[in-house]
């Protein structure tokens, strides 16, 4: 992997497991950590300049989505061009493309924010919900009919690990 894209901030470091996959495109500023089988793609700027920016096992982070000052945990997919913002992603969770996600919001495990959803503020979402709308709209999965263990497995960050292994040229 090129490290041209990675920047010290204030003594930080960022860091990045030997078996995750971060292009070569994708911008880590500062006190920003990736685990293993993770994969960051094209576009993606983690800012870890005011907290840290931890990315956990077989987690996606797809093109130019941006990161800032969060948490995300084990298997999370998130869509392109979401944003977080001082955000927790509990494992096993999907946040679609588009998504808006404010300061200081949790997203609890097993959880799906739609497409384009805003999450405002000072939000706790509890786990195995579905979000939608904006401002965001919180339903239990098991009230929605929503199969979510169908499309977490559908979008699952281990196919994306695979993925990003076959897209070499992406991450040199």
């Amino acid at each position: 992997m090129v490290d041209s894209r990675r920047y010290e901030f204030e003594g930080d470091q960022p860091t990045v497991d030997d078996a995750a996959r971060v292009s070569r495109e994708a911008t880590l500023v500062g006190d920003v950590a990736v685990e293993a089988d993770a994969s960051v793609w094209p576009g993606v700027v983690c800012r870890g300049d005011i907290g840290p920016v931890r990315i956990g096992r077989e987690t996606h982070v797809g093109d130019n989505a941006t990161i800032h000052a969060s948490r995300l945990g084990d298997e999370v997919m998130v869509g392109h061009g979401a944003v977080l913002n001082e955000t927790t992603v509990e494992e096993r969770s999907l946040v679609g493309f588009n998504a808006t996600i404010n300061t200081d919001v949790t997203i609890g495990s097993g959880s799906i924010v739609a497409a384009g959803t805003v999450v405002p503020d000072d939000y706790a979402i509890p786990p195995e919900s579905f979000v939608r709308g904006v401002p965001a709209r919180v339903t239990p999965l098991e009230e929605t009919g929503i199969d979510a263990g169908a499309i977490l497995e559908e979008f699952s960050a281990g196919e994306y690990t695979n993925l990003a292994q076959r897209h070499e040229e992406l991450f040199e």
